[in-house]
């Protein structure tokens, strides 16, 4: 049974950065809205609860029912988490005189106590919240404090419940990685052994078990996720797999006859199917970035069921959702209230009659390469960069057509190539061009041109949740700049992004 981490999410923008330090110390973890946990899970071993953008002090503050865990498993609160243990139980919150924002120093460190054994005083730590404890309950002793925060930690007498009021998630903790895993492993007793070779050993006896001897079939995109998906499938059941590679004429220039090759040196069963003039054709006149994703999404699976309908009693649709995916479509203040839609969350229409099977929905994308790793699979392969699902749909603003296509194809080639020419493409987790709505007034030659711009995009990142845009040199820059307004006819204007997310997100839409 794989022990697992339970984190409450009660809003924080650091939640997911909680899960991302759980699991590089080798504990599975699963994140839920703080009022989705109402029954036990199997292997659970702690709790944690996260920041949150509300104060305790708000009538409508979110609440949990502590009696689910509280004295039956060891608790850590953070930040809000915190703040909730102390009112919760007799003790005081109030709004703080000054918010306390940013680096501290830890001034008085409890070292006897198993969640700060190790923790230097002085040790660095991150603040963020208005509120602070100002007393904390009867049965509970301060365990660490700062200059201005009085009750930085604490802990509850004779259980294992836990409070702190910074965040070791984050970087600026520089000892917040240690305080975690005491969490884990001298109080909650994890083994630490959740490694992308037991994820594979029991994701493979599951698939097996569950799977039998039904036929899959599975839509590969070219990228990562469904290209791991596929290869532990393919290890589970083998030829019972089907995959269908689709070319929805949004794909990056020659990227459906390369990926088509690749995959055949991996021994899949691919077939390619081009289906570039329906995905225009549902596009037409289509601005919207949410229409959209879903006129895409809705042809995908019209030509999707017609090709796997030509394939007998399959039984199974495997995807390659992963983590991000989501937790992003499940948002803490509600299912309505999402980023955005994912095209590969969620249900499928009546008529295709197909359950599905997601083997990487519990992984972050960085998981999901080592996992390609651990599975043999080509570096080349799993180092490509992440590629939206609705791809150059959403990196064209405004309408779609074929010729607004080839030409962000062009441009997009040439930023790539230059990307892995100097030696730079491994350094950035994702890039691309994105073609403007806009023309702008240029000058070729003798000639007075107006003609299309595009901004170049290219962004660092663990895992896509948050990102920041990179420091490309301007040298370079200035190279891709002068090589797509030379080469693609139809372009006299490049920019370059440095947003980053939050609050712009990736992609523009």
């Amino acid at each position: 049974m794989t022990e697992t981490i339970l984190i409450l999410d009660f809003g924080s923008q650091y939640t997911q950065l909680i899960a991302r330090r759980v699991r590089e110390l080798n504990v599975y973890c699963e994140i839920l809205p703080y009022y989705k946990y109402n029954e036990p899970i199997a292997g659970l071993k702690g709790v944690i609860l996260s920041g949150s953008p509300h104060s305790v002090r708000e009538a409508a503050a979110p609440k949990i029912d502590f009696t689910l865990f509280r004295k039956k498993l060891p608790v850590l609160g953070i930040c809000y988490g915190a703040q909730l243990l102390a009112q919760s139980f007799g003790g005081s919150v109030q709004a703080s005189a000054v918010r306390e924002y940013g680096r501290a120093k830890l001034s008085m460190v409890n070292q006897l106590n198993p969640l700060l054994a190790g923790i230097d005083e002085h040790s660095q730590v991150w603040m963020s919240h208005a509120d602070t404890i100002v007393e904390l309950p009867e049965n509970a002793q301060r365990i660490a404090a700062t200059d201005d925060v009085k009750n930085a930690a604490f802990c509850f007498n004779d259980e294992q419940t836990y409070g702190i009021q910074f965040h070791p998630e984050v970087f600026h903790s520089t000892q917040g990685s240690l305080l975690i895993e005491n969490f884990l492993k001298e109080i909650c007793g994890c083994q630490q052994n959740w490694t992308p070779d037991s994820f594979i050993e029991s994701t493979v006896h599951d698939l097996k078990e569950k799977l039998g001897k039904d036929k899959v079939v599975l839509g590969l995109s070219g990228g990562v996720d469904s290209s791991v998906a596929a290869m532990l499938l393919h290890k589970a059941i083998g030829s019972q797999l089907h995959c269908i590679f689709v070319d929805n004429g949004l794909l990056r220039k020659g990227e459906f006859e390369q990926v088509l090759e690749s995959y055949q040196h991996l021994g899949l069963n691919v077939k390619g199917v081009r289906a570039s003039e329906k995905f225009y054709g549902a596009l037409k006149d289509i601005s919207d970035p949410e229409l959209k994703r879903k006129a895409i999404g809705k042809t995908f699976i019209d030509v999707f069921d017609e090709e796997a309908h030509l394939i007998a009693d399959v039984k199974w649709l495997a995807q390659g959702t992963i983590y991000p995916d989501v937790i992003e479509s499940v948002s803490v203040k509600g299912p309505s209230a999402t980023i955005k839609s994912h095209h590969n969350v969620g249900g499928l229409p009546d008529y295709m009659k197909l359950k599905i099977i997601e083997p990487l929905r519990s992984l972050f994308k960085d998981e999901v390469r080592r996992t390609g790793a651990a599975l043999g699979m080509h570096p080349d392969l799993l180092g490509r960069h992440p590629f939206p699902g609705p791809g150059l749909a959403i990196r064209i603003l405004g309408d779609i057509t074929a010729e607004k296509v080839q030409l962000l194809q062009e441009a997009d080639h040439i930023f790539i190539s230059m990307l892995k020419k100097y030696d730079l493409y491994k350094t950035v987790w994702q890039a691309g061009v994105i073609f403007l709505p806009i023309q702008s007034v240029g000058v070729m030659g003798d000639e007075r041109t107006y003609e299309n711009a595009v901004a170049l995009r290219a962004v660092s990142s663990t895992d896509g949740m948050t990102a920041d845009w990179c420091h490309l040199p301007y040298e370079f820059l200035a190279k891709v700049s002068n090589e797509i307004i030379n080469k693609v006819k139809g372009i006299n204007r490049v920019v370059y992004d440095i947003s980053s997310k939050p609050p712009a997100t990736i992609e523009w839409e």
